[in-house]
C-alpha cells in the first residue's frame, strides 16, 4: 500500500463555506481519492485551515506550513508520494506578500518534502484564483492579483524540481460565497484531475 501525503490548507481539510463545517469524506477531494485508490494507497490527510507556506499568523497557532512539516513528515513516515497545495492564505493582505515571495516560501516547504519523497513522486498544485467574493475575508484587490500569478510561478517551481504540476484554477473555481473555498462540485473536479496524475505515479 502506497502512503500518499496530502499537505495543504482549508481546501485540503475540506472547509465548507456554506456551513463553516467540514465536508464529509465522501465529498472531500482527498476522501474521493482514497476511495478510488483503495486498496492500493492510503491518503494521509494533513490539511489545516489558515495554513501558509512560511508565514506566522498570530490568530491561528501552528499555521506556518514550513514549521509544521518536520513533525508531520516524521509522524506520517514512510511517505511514498506527496501532494502539496498551499498559497491561498499567503495572499492575505496582512502579509503583503508577492507571488515571488509566496513561491519562495513554497520552495522551502518543497525542499523539506523532497528529503523524504522523490520529486518525481510529488504533485504540486497551484491554489484556486481568489475572486471578488473573497474581499472582506482578509483579502484585498492586490491579494486577488497575486493569487492569479501563482499558477505561473508554481509551474516554474515544479519544472525546477521535476515534480508533477496542476493548477486548481484550470479545473474549477472558488465558491461564490467567499471566493476562496471549493464547493462540493469543486472538490469532485479537483479529485478527478488529481486522480489522473496520481494514478500515473502508481
Amino acid at each position: 500500500m502506497k502512503r500518499i501525503l496530502a499537505y495543504g490548507d482549508s481546501n485540503t481539510w475540506g472547509f465548507d463555506p456554506a456551513t463553516f463545517a467540514r465536508y464529509p469524506a465522501e465529498i472531500r477531494w482527498t476522501g474521493l481519492l482514497q476511495k478510488a485508490l483503495e486498496p492500493d494507497a492510503l491518503i494521509l490527510e494533513e490539511g489545516l485551515c489558515g495554513r501558509t507556506t512560511v508565514f506566522d499568523d498570530a490568530t491561528i497557532p501552528g499555521a506556518n506550513g514550513l514549521t509544521a512539516l518536520p513533525g508531520i513528515l516524521a509522524a506520517d513516515s514512510p511517505i511514498d508520494r506527496a501532494i502539496i497545495m498551499l498559497g491561498t492564505n499567503d495572499c492575505k493582505s496582512v502579509f503583503g506578500a508577492s507571488s515571488a515571495a509566496i513561491t519562495d516560501g513554497l520552495e522551502q516547504c518543497l525542499r523539506n518534502v523532497t528529503a523524504a519523497v522523490d520529486p518525481a513522486d510529488i504533485l504540486l498544485i497551484a491554489p484556486l484564483d481568489l475572486t471578488d467574493a473573497a474581499l472582506g475575508f482578509g483579502y484585498d484587490d492586490r491579494s486577488l492579483a497575486v493569487s492569479r500569478e501563482l499558477k505561473r510561478t508554481y509551474k516554474q517551481l515544479a519544472d525546477k524540481y521535476g515534480t508533477a504540476f496542476l493548477a486548481a484554477s484550470d479545473v474549477t473555481q472558488a465558491s461564490d460565497i467567499d471566493g476562496q473555498h471549493l464547493t462540493r462540485e469543486g472538490h469532485h473536479a479537483l479529485y478527478e484531475a488529481v486522480l489522473k496524475v496520481i494514478a500515473s505515479m502508481l
